[in-house]
């Protein structure tokens, strides 16, 4: 049986569709443009963003929320135009477990910051987080 291939959408979106959808400023989709990771048409004066421009822009987006740079985002794009799916995870999930580490890093750093001050508060007679004053 043959197997049916997926055809991509024909879909296209304009600038103020993708800020609206993924909650960005124009300002920021003419930065990643700038930046190579979205390749939008142009008609006439507008920008047209194709069902594949809004896919990066969602790993993008979603890239920032959890810390990923700019740079780590394009790679793991660019792993996929150059390597395909597979090679695209495995870049993916190696990044995404340095960036749980560094997470992990930092709310130790937060824990013991709060212990440090919440000690402080008491031995200064004051109350600490979750206390009544």
């Amino acid at each position: 049986m043959e197997k049916l291939r997926r055809l991509a959408p024909f879909r296209t979106y304009s600038i103020t569709q993708l800020c609206r959808e993924f909650g960005c400023t124009t300002r920021a989709l003419r930065f990643y443009e700038e930046q190579g990771l979205l390749y939008p048409r142009r008609h006439q004066m507008q920008r047209v963003y194709s069902y594949k421009d809004r896919a990066r822009l969602q790993l993008i987006v979603r890239g920032r929320k959890v810390g990923l740079t700019l740079a780590e985002i394009r790679d793991i794009l660019e792993a996929y135009e150059a390597e395909g799916e597979e090679a695209q995870n495995a870049l993916a999930l190696r990044i995404f477990k340095q960036r749980l580490a560094a997470l992990e890093a930092e709310r130790q750093e937060l824990d013991n910051a709060m212990q440090t001050l919440s000690q402080a508060c008491e031995r200064l007679g004051g109350p600490t987080l979750g206390k009544a004053a």
